[in-house]
């Protein structure tokens, strides 16, 4: 009984955005202009999406960046580094008053962006009514992280400020796609 409470317990603290449900449809445009059709166009590989749809959320989302680059995106030589073969997307999302601002952002976030992490960056412009109520975003001021399964389910989520605490749960939920 006390194992049990103590899982659910830790399910409810850590996971939240529908777990077990399938991640709702968003068109993307990555920074090579190639439109990603969330879920369907990730290829029935593990996926991690990092949004951000604020100032203040892009900001923190930037304290993510290395640990998940130096995890999930950078390619190592090393035969002592695990390889994991997923998508990793950041996604800063544009609505209401901001949507205008996207392509002049888009263009300046290019220019500044290495070539190699361009694929990885994407943008969305569009409501922010079905994401907000299906993926449970609570406040605009932090980033929100989410673990699609092949299927498109959402396995896992987190949200906020970055803490080694969290990356390991992410690289936790991410095993089952180890080369």
């Amino acid at each position: 009984m006390r194992i049990i409470l103590i899982v659910l317990l830790f399910t409810t603290f850590h996971s939240f955005g529908q777990v077990g449900d399938v991640f709702p449809d968003m068109t993307t445009e990555s920074l090579t202009h190639e439109i990603i059709e969330i879920p369907e166009g990730t290829n029935g590989k593990y996926t991690l999406l990092c949004l951000a749809y604020s100032k203040k959320a892009e900001e923190d989302l930037g304290k993510w960046f290395s640990p998940i680059y130096n995890n999930f995106i950078h390619e190592s030589t090393s035969p002592f580094v695990f390889h994991y073969d997923i998508n990793t997307y950041f996604i800063p999302m544009f609505t209401g008053a901001k949507r205008p601002a996207y392509k002049k952002v888009m263009a300046k976030v290019q220019e500044s962006v290495d070539p190699l992490i361009q694929p990885h960056v994407l943008f969305y412009e569009g409501t922010m009514v079905e994401y907000r109520t299906k993926l449970e975003f609570d406040s605009p001021k932090i980033p929100y992280f989410y673990i699609l399964d092949t299927q498109g389910k959402v396995i896992f989520s987190t949200k906020g400020n970055y803490t080694d605490e969290k990356m390991q749960e992410i690289i936790n939920a991410l095993a089952p796609s180890l080369k």
